[in-house]
């Protein structure tokens, strides 16, 4: 984080779209470990709150997610989770939905006036207007996420709107996960998403299911 200045007074809050980190530390081929990461930013300032919001595919009965979401609560971490939703589109094909933009964005809205730098992981350029937003009131912003993935996991407009961005693959001899360290993604926590419960794409991501099948296909619109 040579590129980026933290000051030892500064307020800092983390707001990690668990989704849209975990795909990009996944394209980058490294699963990250939130311990490091934690302490990382406590020491680079005065840590307010970190924040992690992620959907969940809650009707299966386990969830490989589920201890790295417990390991989080229990440790520092502020978990923001809802379940999906499934509906029936016009084909009458069945879809889960699941969004946390508006969990987030909300609360970056509202810890505004106590933070004095967010940093935001997430790639997602829905969010620059919320990136403006919280500039006016003063804030400084972060955004980490990477472009070294092709296409590039970070929306140009978004990287353009904060004044810092930090390439998350510069950060994966800090933040990498070994086999043997805590806080990191749980075994399994790969390629099946209908295995592991966990929507990829925090960013309205539609899973299609074929009704006429028992096996859940899932497939990104």
């Amino acid at each position: 984080m040579k590129n980026v200045k933290f000051y030892p007074e500064e307020r800092i809050g983390l707001f990690i779209d668990g989704s849209n980190l975990y795909a990009a530390a996944r394209a980058l081929d490294f699963d990250i470990d939130y311990k490091n990461l934690l302490e990382i930013f406590s020491s680079s300032g005065r840590l307010i709150r970190a924040y992690y919001y992620t959907a969940l595919m809650e009707e299966q009965d386990y969830l490989p997610i589920r201890p790295l979401v417990d390991w989080l609560d229990y440790n520092g971490y502020t978990m923001v989770t809802k379940p999906t939703k499934e509906f029936t589109d016009s084909t009458g094909r069945k879809k889960i939905k699941g969004n946390m933009d508006m969990e987030l964005a909300i609360d970056v809205l509202e810890m505004a006036e106590h933070i004095d730098h967010i940093v935001l992981f997430s790639g997602d350029g829905d969010f620059k207007r919320l990136v403006d937003a919280v500039q006016k009131r003063g804030c400084r912003v972060t955004v980490v996420s990477t472009f070294r993935t092709s296409p590039p996991m970070v929306a140009d407009e978004l990287r353009r709107q904060a004044d810092n961005f930090i390439e998350l693959g510069d950060l994966t001899n800090l933040v990498a996960r070994d086999s043997n360290s805590e806080g990191g993604q749980p075994a399994g926590h790969i390629e099946d998403n209908q295995h592991t419960g966990y929507v990829e794409d925090s960013q309205a991501i539609d899973v299609e299911v074929p009704a006429s099948s028992s096996e859940e296909t899932l497939e990104k619109n």
